[in-house]
């Protein structure tokens, strides 16, 4: 798949911080065979994989070799890579690293109006299972809507999924659209909740009414940093938020670390995050289904 973004002239002025270059392993549960980080992405490196001229941020290489060593720390054996925005829509830095990971991995990509049938197809064949769109301010705002539904209605031929990221503010302005998707869609991060608003803040709501009542609905109980108060550990305040999740439909639910963690000022550490999950899903079946069962569903590994 041939590079879709212009060349750099370097060096790149880097604009956000890096992850951690040492992470602790999980301690409050060991990771099951086929555990599944279905949440992280790959940035760069730019010299092989430039960035997009758009992009709203520009993060240090953050590549397949890095993020290898975080799987084998980790204890996790499958992953999903989401496109970063920094990249657009060239996929090609996600597809290289679906590559090197041969059946463990798959992706999810962004695209646009530019991609023709044959684009899609090789997309398809080097396991990518889905689209992303992003809704959150910060990083360009809400998509055209006829474009959006004109390719999700392409890729719904190939039996995909759609990734949607909302900010929680806006997360019931776009009712009616979830209401019409014709394909499983996934929300990001638990639509970015802030946590220390608690369970019975109105898009927390609306996010368990969504999930319990509409079979097509998957949601990630991921980004814990993001949604804590301050945005450092322990995260108490996101567990009953991700435990209600838990209860009401534990069987689409996905978790991951999404690594490596674009536009964070304090860079969380992913050990804590995996240990955090035995908080949202103490019973190990439950636990299991999220990394494990839940995962396959969607990307057939």
């Amino acid at each position: 798949m041939a590079t879709r973004n212009p060349p750099h002239t370097f060096p790149l002025e880097r604009t956000v911080a890096g992850p951690r270059p040492e992470i602790s392993p999980p301690v409050a549960f060991t990771p099951p065979p086929l555990a599944c980080d279905a949440h992280c992405h790959v940035f760069g490196p730019a010299a092989a994989f430039p960035f997009s001229p758009n992009r709203t941020y520009t993060p240090p290489d953050s590549g397949i070799d890095d993020f290898l060593r975080l799987q084998d720390r980790l204890g996790l054996s499958r992953a999903v890579f989401v496109q970063a925005s920094c990249h657009g829509s060239d996929n090609t830095a996600m597809v290289d690293a679906i590559k090197r990971g041969g059946e463990r991995f798959a992706g999810v990509a962004m695209i646009d109006q530019s991609y023709t049938d044959d684009d899609l197809i090789e997309l398809h064949e080097n396991r990518v299972r889905g689209i992303r769109f992003n809704f959150v301010a910060h990083l360009g705002g809400a998509p055209d809507l006829d474009e959006f539904w004109e390719l999700v209605y392409r890729v719904a031929k190939f039996d995909w999924h759609v990734v949607l990221h909302f900010d929680a503010k806006d997360f019931a302005t776009y009712t009616d659209v979830l209401d019409a998707m014709p394909v499983p869609y996934i929300i990001d991060h638990m639509a970015r909740v802030p946590a220390a608003h608690g369970i019975h803040q109105e898009p927390f709501q609306r996010l368990l009414e969504r999930i319990s009542t509409d079979d097509r609905c998957w949601v990630k109980i991921s980004c814990a940093e993001r949604l804590t108060e301050g945005q450092v550990a322990p995260f108490d305040d996101v567990i009953p938020l991700a435990r209600a999740l838990v209860e009401a439909a534990p069987d689409r639910l996905l978790w991951g670390t999404d690594w490596p963690h674009p536009n964070l000022n304090v860079m969380p550490d992913e050990g804590e995050l995996l240990d955090l999950l035995a908080a949202f899903a103490p019973d190990e079946s439950v636990r299991n289904r999220i990394l494990v069962d839940n995962p396959q569903v969607l990307y057939t590994f």
